[in-house]
């Protein structure tokens, strides 16, 4: 028992600290967990999962890939097809056809493997796992389409390449007990199955959607009856069908996630956290389950391995392009998108699982060379994610598929201090929204040119007509204060509890017994603490934004000299174009190149007597402001 708790402390600590190192260098989290967990298991022997939990190691791993494919179909919705629908339905039929293939020809041809086992191997490898390519995607910043279909494509095909292993798996079986039996044989019941599991998974959708919302389960068990739910359809439908448990979870999820389930949403943060405490763990379980022999035919030098890396080049420059090239012929996707999803298809957890899977039942039916798919399988995953992984920067630069590559900064609320505001921040290169649901109030942002979105930000639909992914900042500034710290509350989860800000209670409201938690907040933006009715009394008074560029001549203590006593700094812009904001809580560290943008009354106070240094000579790099936005439209 004591060493059971020991590994499942270490794989804890290794996951979570592989993604988190995978935060601070940028490298993907994949590839430092697999590091991780082939040093801790076959290098080091720290960690021996089979040693510890024995049989129950195959169904830790397969209830774990079923709330992993779950969480991902949640983040479906169908809505996104509009832009994207044929293309993503294209590579769900026609190229699984295609990349089965392929994958089999090259795995025979190239690799060497035996036919069962090639074509088994090739069904297999048309997942593209969505757990390795949505923190990828989410990383490059790639434009919606591109995004929306590798999104799609990777969630689709998991369960799908699932069943053609499942499919090729059952014909060999069936043919060594039948001889001269065909595909039609074993085919059609396969198919049957799943779509009986299919209809599992939305039964179950349809029946947490009737429950949550007309209080039949309480709030705290909500949670908890979801995923046990989600376990219980996946066994069910395994007991129908080998495999077909992952078809069923898949399309709960995305059933549960386009029902409009108000309940749903408030779990998000939750099923993430989750999600990502289970892609840790079980990429770590997989990765010291190895054994040095397991990856020894993988050696270049040897004949063996020569043929696998052969394999593995074939993958990435003929396999997964020329299947989606075939694929989109005719569609309206243009070149450059085809191009580039031709390039990115990472392997994850699926992949392993499955293939770790089939080898172990390959060889129960005594088929030669089952053994090699658990090396061969592993070795697929580092290939495309580092050849992925670490080039898709490049390549959506390259073909003109990256997004706007500064953070940008998303205002709620249009008021005259928002609109100047965001005239600063335009005037910088920073990518700014306004949003507001009155068409009235957004008039004097319509006639400065800036850009806005006419709507209700916490509407669900914001989600799906506004494309978020460029902001990472959220200022929410409108003139009642309870709906900022609504705001910020809803968004914290997805932007950063850090990258939320408000106003700050006025100064009279500071003791109120009646002021909201600080919990729920944002953070409060200006030293001051400034409220909305301050802001708003100031800026009628004319105070206006100021900008002062940092540099090794022109430091922050002579740019504070410059203000007026009154003055209050807001945030600073680094020169990679981050937002740092000054907070009554914290004060960010200026340095050369930074832009700092300035709240100052309208006559500009001669600089403060400090010494010999207020009469320094030294002018700012670059300074300038703007006077009050243009009246609000009336």
């Amino acid at each position: 028992m004591t060493s059971q708790a020991l590994v499942i402390a270490a794989i804890g600590a290794l996951g979570i600290g592989a993604q988190w190192l995978a935060w601070r260098t940028g490298w993907p989290a994949i590839v430092l967990m697999l590091a991780a967990g082939f040093l801790a298991g076959p290098v080091l022997g720290v960690i021996d999962p089979e040693a510890a939990f024995g049989e129950m190691l195959d169904p830790m791993i397969s209830i774990g890939v079923a709330l992993i494919l779950f969480e991902g179909g949640l983040s479906l919705d169908l809505r996104e097809l509009r832009h994207s629908g044929a293309a993503v339905w294209r590579l769900a039929t026609v190229g699984v056809l295609i990349g089965w293939a392929l994958g089999a020809i090259a795995g025979f041809y190239i690799a060497g493997l035996v036919w069962p086992v090639a074509i088994l191997f090739g069904g297999i490898l048309i997942v593209t796992g969505p757990t390795v390519v949505i923190p990828l995607l989410r990383q490059a910043n790639i434009q919606t389409r591109p995004n929306s279909i590798l999104k799609w494509e990777g969630i689709v095909n998991d369960p799908t390449g699932a069943l053609c292993a499942v499919i090729a798996y059952e014909y060999f079986r069936f043919v060594q007990d039948n001889p001269g039996a065909s595909l039609v044989d074993v085919v059609p019941p396969l198919i049957i199955a799943a779509i009986l599991a299919g209809l599992i998974g939305y039964a179950a959708a349809r029946l947490i959607a009737y429950l949550f919302p007309r209080g039949a389960i309480p709030e705290y068990l909500k949670v908890p009856v979801l995923f046990t739910t989600v376990i219980a359809v996946f066994v069910i439908s395994n007991m129908i069908e080998h495999e077909a448990g992952l078809v069923a979870v898949t399309v709960m999820g995305v059933a549960l996630a386009n029902m409009d389930v108000s309940s749903i949403r408030s779990i998000h943060p939750f099923k993430e956290n989750v999600a990502v405490l289970l892609v840790s763990g079980i990429f770590i379980l997989l990765a010291s389950s190895l054994s040095l022999e397991d990856l020894s035919y993988l050696n270049p030098l040897e004949p063996v391995g020569l043929r696998f890396m052969l394999f593995l080049l074939a993958l990435l420059f003929l396999v997964r392009p020329v299947t989606v090239l075939l694929s989109l012929l005719g569609t309206s996707v243009p070149w450059n998108e085809r191009l580039f999803v031709a390039w990115i298809a990472p392997r994850g957890i699926v992949l392993v699982a499955i293939s770790g899977l089939f080898a172990l039942r390959l060889e129960d039916l005594g088929i030669e060379g089952g053994q090699l798919l658990i090396g061969l399988s592993f070795a697929v995953v580092v290939a495309t994610v580092i050849a992925h992984g670490f080039t898709i920067g490049l390549a959506a630069r390259l073909l003109g598929v990256k997004g706007t590559s500064r953070p940008g900064l998303l205002i709620v609320g249009s008021t005259p201090w928002t609109i100047a505001l965001a005239k600063q921040m335009e005037a910088l290169k920073t990518p700014v929204m306004i949003v507001d649901p009155s068409w009235q109030r957004l008039g004097a942002a319509r006639r400065e040119g800036l850009p806005f979105y006419h709507g209700e930000i916490l509407n669900e639909a914001t989600e799906h007509n506004l494309d978020l992914a460029p902001y990472q900042v959220l200022v929410a500034a409108t003139d009642n204060e309870a709906y900022n710290t609504l705001v910020c509350n809803e968004f914290a989860h997805e932007i950063g509890r850090d990258s939320v800000y408000q106003l700050g209670e006025s100064a009279d409201g500071q003791d109120d017994k009646h002021a909201l938690p600080p919990s729920l907040r944002g953070r409060a933006l200006f030293e001051s603490g400034y409220g909305v009715d301050e802001v708003n009394d100031k800026q009628k008074q004319g105070w206006v934004f100021k900008k002062t560029k940092l540099s090794d001549e022109f430091d922050y203590e002579d740019a504070r000299e410059k203000l007026p006593d009154s003055a209050t700094m807001l945030l600073l812009v680094r020169e990679s174009g981050i937002l740092r904001f000054f907070t009554h809580a914290a004060r960010p560290e200026p340095r050369a190149g930074d832009t700092i943008i300035s709240f100052v009354p309208p006559k500009v106070a001669a600089p403060k007597d400090r010494g010999e240094k207020a009469g320094t000579d030294k002018k700012p790099a670059e300074s300038g402001d703007t006077g009050p936005a243009a009246p609000q439209a009336t």
